[in-house]
């Protein structure tokens, strides 16, 4: 049988190659290569697909986390509260800053930030909240937005892995005070590279991004502060907006994938994350947990079907954050999530005969 990967962004680039060859050229043509005319109107297209007033394009989502808290003000000596079980660019964001993350398990089932364990964790140097919409599943705002207001706390949102996503009806993106995305490929939305956006109603931050991320200047050659070279290129500019007319069919078929999955994997030894009904979740991965991971893995991989890990290692546990003191047994949860992990193949390309294959596998496992 042929090999079916975790992602393969091949399918979707020779379906779409004209598209995506078209906007790249006129980029070329016109060498609007940084910043630029390109980079601007995706933008535009993207504040008006998400529905914030403003969206600001930068190199990459961790550069998107870091000018959010560089808009906040938050620094040294401030404490921001972040999921344990997240990517470790949440954290960074915080860091690049000179504050530091505070982590916070999650909830044994919807696998988001804990909203009971939130606030045992706030202090007088605590600056704000971060919540993760993690696999494409919305974390639980309202009540995260219910504990900063009591506290006087922001709300940003890591929508790394959440386009198109909602909650009660909303867009992820427009929830908490400012958004960042990453659209590095594999992203629901992606470049062909790296790329990112911050999303708020505020003119005030979006201006502050914008002069961050273009060397401090609002003007050229006149530095009003110390900026950074953050810019979204022209190219991944252009690419996005091929891909923004494409992700109302993508989401659709990630969605149709990950239902079939919950309903048609059935094996008992595999645990599901949970969707409350008021989110629509997006997919971005559909992560299981199993009692032994490697084990699974290499069943899979006997199959030539791949399968991988998000994440092995939780954020408290990390070595890069050794020195915040959090031991095992800090974030259970979360721990056990790391622990037993694995995420399936799930892509807008793949074909049904392989969602078939991937389910019977799945329920065919023995442990």
């Amino acid at each position: 049988m042929a090999h079916i990967s975790r992602i393969d962004l091949t399918r979707d680039f020779n379906a779409h190659r004209e598209e995506f060859l078209e906007a790249i050229t006129k980029v070329c043509e016109e060498t609007a290569f940084s910043g630029g005319k390109y980079a601007d109107k995706f933008d535009r297209e993207f504040a008006d697909y998400i529905g914030t007033e403003y969206a600001c394009g930068v190199n990459n989502g961790t550069t998107a986390l870091h000018c959010a808290m560089m808009a906040l003000n938050v620094g040294p000596g401030d404490e921001v509260i972040v999921p344990a079980n997240t990517y470790i660019a949440t954290a960074w964001g915080v860091s690049y800053t000179g504050a530091t993350p505070v982590f916070v398990d999650c909830t044994p089932d919807t696998w988001q930030i804990d909203p009971d364990k939130i606030e045992e964790k706030i202090t007088e140097r605590t600056k704000g909240i971060i919540g993760v919409h993690l696999y494409g599943q919305p974390f639980e705002f309202n009540k995260v937005k219910a504990i900063a207001d009591r506290h006087g706390l922001f709300v940003v949102e890591d929508c790394a892995q959440a386009m198109d996503a909602q909650y009660e009806g909303r867009n992820t993106g427009t929830l908490g005070e400012l958004a960042c995305f990453s659209f590095y490929p594999g992203k629901n939305l992606y470049a062909f590279g790296e790329g990112g956006s911050v999303t708020c109603n505020k003119e005030e931050y979006f201006r502050r991004i914008t002069r961050l991320k273009n060397q401090g200047c609002d003007k050229r050659y006149y530095h009003d502060e110390i900026g950074y070279n953050y810019r979204l290129e022209g190219l991944q500019g252009a690419v996005l907006s091929v891909g923004l007319k494409l992700i109302p069919e993508w989401t659709c078929r990630r969605i149709e994938i990950g239902e079939r999955y919950h309903r048609e994997i059935t094996n008992p030894l595999i645990k599901m994350q949970v969707h409350p009904d008021n989110t629509k979740p997006v997919y971005h991965l559909f992560v299981v947990t199993v009692p032994d991971h490697e084990d699974f893995i290499r069943y899979m991989a006997e199959a030539d079907v791949e399968c991988n890990m998000h994440y092995p290692v939780p954020c408290h546990l990390q070595e890069a954050y050794k020195f915040l003191g959090y031991q095992e047994g800090d974030c259970p949860n979360a721990e056990y999530l790391a622990s037993h992990c694995v995420t399936l193949p799930l892509f807008p390309e793949l074909r049904d005969d392989e969602v078939e294959r991937v389910i019977a596998l799945c329920n065919a496992y023995p442990g």
